[in-house]
Formats: C-alpha cells, sequence, structure tokens
C-alpha cells in the first residue's frame, strides 16, 4: 500500500483557493473541478471524469479500521505469511523468471523483495480491490484527516484518463486509491509505470511484468541501492546498550560486532546498519541496511514494513526467523493508556491510536532509560505501572 510522505502537504495548504476540505461534498467538487481546469484540463476531461462521482462511506471506514497494525511483529508476520503465500511466491518466481532478471539487471531489485509486495498487497494479483477509484480518492481528499495526501493523486488520475489509461466509472482497486497488483497510486503510474510485456500499454491490473517492472522502478527512483542487502536476522548478547537500537539509528557493522552482535547465518554485509528489536531484546532481532529505509516510502507501518522486508529474505531461501522469549506485550487498552501517559509526559505519540508506531516507540525508549530499564522500546506493563 503505497502512501505518500506528504512533502507537499505545505505547498497544498499554502493554496487559500483550493486548501479546503469536508463541508458539503458537491461544493468540494465544484472545487476539484475549478482547480483541474486551472492546471489545463479542458473542460471535457475535468467532466468526464467526475460524471457520477461519489462519496463512498466504506473507504472511510476502511481508513478509520486498520486494527491488524496493532499486533506486535510476531502475531502480525505469522498472519500474514503462510505456507501457501510461500510456495506461491516459488512457483511465480518461476514463472516469471525471465521478468525478475531482467528487473535486477536494469534496477537492482532483487526478486524476493517485489514477490513479497506482490503477495500482500494482492496476493499475487488474485485480490486487487472492487472500490471504484476515482470515488475513494475524492473522498479521502474531502475527508480531513490526509487531504494534502489524496488531493492530488486526483489530479494524477485525471492525467491518466486522458492519457486513455484510466475509466472513472469502472477502474478499481484498493480503498485508499491504489491500483494494480502491486497496489500504486495513480501519481506513481505516472511516474514508474512501465511496459514490461511489450503490447504498448502499462496495465497493472492484468499484467504481471507490467506491474512488477513498474513497482521495481518506483523501488529503484524511490532510492533501492542496486543487488544490496535490505534485511538480516542476527543475534544479539545478554546484555548491550539497547538505547542503540531502533530504526533510523545506523551505524557500522563493525561496531554492532564489537558489541557481540552476529549474523544468525552467513556473514554480515559491510554496510551501515540499524539494529531492529521488533519485540524487545528477547524478542527477534535484525540488522537492517539502508534500503531497508525504501519500504517506509511504500508504506508507513513499522510492522508492514519489517514483516514484508522479512519474507523478502524468506522468498529467497532464508530461514524462519527465532522468535526468542519476548516479555508480554500491551493489550489495546493498555496500549492507548501508555500512549496518554507519554503524552502527557510532553512527548508527541501521534494520535491515541493503540499502535506501537515511530513515535510511541521513541518515547518509550526515552522512559526506559529514565527508568534505568532496558531501552529496547518495547512497552510493557512493567513500565506502564511505573510512568
Amino acid at each position: 500500500m503505497r502512501f505518500l510522505s506528504g512533502l507537499i502537504a505545505a505547498a497544498f495548504l499554502a493554496s487559500p483557493a483550493f486548501a479546503q476540505c469536508g463541508g458539503n461534498f458537491n461544493a468540494f467538487v465544484d472545487g476539484l473541478k475549478a482547480e483541474a481546469s486551472q492546471k489545463g484540463f479542458d473542460a471535457s476531461t475535468v467532466n468526464g471524469f467526475f460524471k457520477g462521482v461519489q462519496q463512498d462511506g466504506a473507504v472511510l471506514k476502511a481508513d478509520r479500521a486498520q486494527g491488524v497494525f496493532q499486533k506486535p511483529f510476531i502475531d502480525f508476520s505469522r498472519h500474514l505469511i503462510s505456507q501457501n503465500r510461500i510456495d506461491r511466491g516459488t512457483a511465480m518466481s518461476r514463472k516469471y523468471d525471465a521478468v525478475f532478471d531482467r528487473i535486477e539487471r536494469e534496477y537492482g531489485v532483487s526478486r524476493g523483495v517485489l514477490l513479497a509486495f506482490w503477495a500482500f498487497e494482492t496476493d499475487y494479483g488474485a485480490v486487487q480491490g472492487d472500490f471504484n477509484t476515482r470515488n475513494a480518492l475524492v473522498t479521502l481528499a474531502h475527508d480531513c484527516r490526509r487531504p494534502e495526501l489524496f488531493r492530488p493523486q486526483i489530479f494524477a488520475a485525471i492525467e491518466l484518463y486522458s492519457q486513455g489509461n484510466f475509466d472513472p466509472a469502472r477502474t478499481t482497486g484498493a480503498w485508499a486509491g491504489e491500483i494494480g497488483m502491486v497496489q500504486m497510486l495513480p501519481q506513481d503510474i505516472l511516474d514508474n509505470g512501465v511496459d514490461g510485456d511489450g503490447d504498448g500499454r502499462v496495465s497493472l491490473k492484468t499484467s504481471a511484468p507490467d506491474a512488477l517492472m513498474s513497482g521495481a522502478k518506483m523501488l529503484s527512483h524511490l532510492g533501492w541501492q542496486a543487488g544490496r542487502p535490505w534485511l538480516q536476522e542476527v543475534t544479539v548478547p545478554a546484555q548491550m546498550d539497547w538505547s542503540l537500537s531502533g530504526p533510523g539509528k545506523p551505524r557500522p557493522v563493525s561496531e554492532w560486532q564489537s558489541m557481540g552482535v552476529q549474523a544468525r547465518s552467513g556473514s554480515l554485509a559491510n554496510l551501515p546498519a540499524s539494529l531492529i528489536l521488533p519485540q524487545g531484546h528477547n524478542g527477534p532481532a535484525f540488522l537492517a541496511y539502508p534500503n531497508f529505509d525504501v519500504y517506509f516510502e511504500w508504506n508507513q507501518s513499522f510492522v508492514y514494513v519489517l514483516t514484508a522486508a522479512y519474507f523478502g529474505t524468506r522468498l529467497e531461501g532464508g530461514q524462519i526467523y527465532g522468535a526468542g522469549n519476548p516479555a508480554p506485550g500491551l493489550s489495546n487498552a493498555q496500549m492507548k493508556q501508555l500512549q496518554t501517559k507519554l503524552q502527557a509526559r510532553g512527548y508527541d505519540v501521534g494520535k491515541i491510536d493503540g499502535i506501537l508506531g515511530a513515535g510511541t516507540r521513541a518515547a518509550v525508549q526515552a522512559e526506559q532509560v529514565r527508568l534505568g530499564l532496558p531501552a529496547d522500546a518495547w512497552p510493557t506493563t512493567d513500565l506502564l505501572g511505573r510512568i
């Protein structure tokens, strides 16, 4: 699920004529039409695109019901990774072997990475979503939660429509407006769409070569470093400075090795890496190399990103991770209670949603340091009781 970073938010919000969200839906659509005309689209294109547009309550319901991301890594990964998905991934790797070879030559993206996204996003193309894409994008832009994310995608969809590559009435996909086998937003399709099968069209819904090549090009443009690893399971010592762990804290591998961090199999890459402990120092442990950061440009959920990255290694023959014996985590209600307490202490944990996101992890780790606890960013009932 490709969620853009929102870098265009400031420019969007600075435009008083078209910055509104909410209010009367028809009036909102009229504002979109006016902006589309201002951007240079002719009247027939604008009217054709918006003809029959409707607000979709099911989209808003789906947007607010992402409870699966509340699961801890072990539960989440076991939920998403089945033997059937592994077997089908192996079969798809064989079936499209020439396509994956071409991708590795042209973009340097390993096949396991794309197979994992393909599996998680649409079950290898089988479940692509039945939400009307145009209606989903307009509904989410009208909603005032993240208009800066979705409004630009409407105009990208209009551009696809003007090119004959988008049917507003019939194009369907995920609730958040992504289209095709690897679920790409309209702007990503404009920027990275590839005719992988040579038929003269980019069809991400019906052509696996098109979808896979387009996904690889997008990853490349997001900063994927050709031919380099992204994630590797490691073992950690019984004691170390756990506050050094966490996403976005890269150190030379030699430093991790000097602290007792070792590859569970094979050897470590000579690259900077962050130590990832998704369920604390007694649970699974990974070193995340620079390519791991690119995953967050595709999806911003930590547990999804880590699971997708790990599954990519499994699809290339990697072993099942060692689950260890992590301390029991918090229930959803307890997590919300913790977030409320952390917020009261001045931490920015974002929305009180029961999800252990980046802000909550950073706050937990800071409190663990303050309290003299192992600062591994894994919240426990002991921590909750001490704050």
